[in-house]
């Protein structure tokens, strides 16, 4: 198996005294969609919140590329080739898709702004992962579809050169068509050498696209397997029992506190 470019190993987290994970251990690969399912609850935001650098970790160790790293916050995260695309996408309507992708990373020629290297540094990158839909950089994200925003915010990901983006549920109220776009552009990412973490409720997308699977199931990982090792039965009853068959965690979880 190729080296993970990210990892965490034995991580902890507790808010007070409620433990919300349990030494889970998660890795993401290059070239890999990497599924994280889990039931509400099951501890996938606080999860992705540490990679993110917004919640520090209570143990557990964080490495990037083979390497143990020091992470204190989201700009060391960015730094390092992590980028987080969150379910609200976080785009400002009143701006075109230009002043979006470059939101305090703007490119400056001295003083004074550079639209046309923005521009066309906008236009590369849409180019660059097939997207067809946006007719044009200069248009406002407030015209877009849902999909269209979607794309947009996952381009703005991958702007600055990243080796690990996760997405948030990002067909979350997409209609199919765009959902189509949204999912081919997640596999084209891997496609590119990216590590893709897919946070998802929906199992047919996750069936469709993931490499790999993991579960986690009242903060601790229930299974970490390839994708064409289980189906989406076991999947299901990895999140909501956190066992499976043979699949599942050894210890019994419910009585956990989370």
């Amino acid at each position: 198996m190729t080296q993970p470019l990210l990892e965490l190993r034995g991580v902890n987290k507790s808010f007070g005294v409620v433990h919300v994970l349990h030494d889970v251990d998660f890795a993401v690969y290059p070239g890999q969609v990497t599924a994280l399912v889990g039931d509400n609850g099951a501890g996938k935001s606080t999860l992705v919140k540490i990679i993110a650098g917004i919640y520090g970790r209570d143990t557990g160790d964080y490495l990037f590329d083979g390497e143990q790293v020091n992470v204190h916050g989201p700009r060391d995260v960015a730094d390092l080739g992590v980028e987080v695309v969150y379910q609200d996408l976080a785009l400002c309507d009143n701006l075109d898709i230009v002043e979006n992708m470059f939101l305090g990373r703007e490119l400056r020629s001295g003083i004074v702004l550079d639209d046309n290297a923005m521009e066309e540094k906008a236009r590369e990158t849409l180019a660059s992962l097939s997207v067809r839909t946006v007719k044009s950089v200069r248009q406002s994200v407030a015209s877009l579809s849902g999909g269209q925003r979607q794309t947009v915010a996952i381009a703005k990901a991958v702007l600055w050169n990243s080796k690990v983006v996760l997405l948030d549920e990002p067909t979350a109220a997409l209609g199919v068509a765009q959902t189509r776009q949204v999912l081919d552009l997640v596999r084209r990412l891997a496609d590119r050498g990216l590590g893709v973490v897919l946070i998802s409720h929906n199992m047919t997308d996750v069936l469709e696209v993931a490499d790999r699977i993991t579960a986690l199931y009242l903060g601790r990982v229930a299974a970490d397997v390839f994708k064409e090792d289980v189906n989406q039965t076991q999947i299901v009853e990895l999140i909501t029992t956190g066992r499976s068959g043979e699949l599942g965690i050894a210890e019994n979880p419910a009585t956990a506190t989370v």
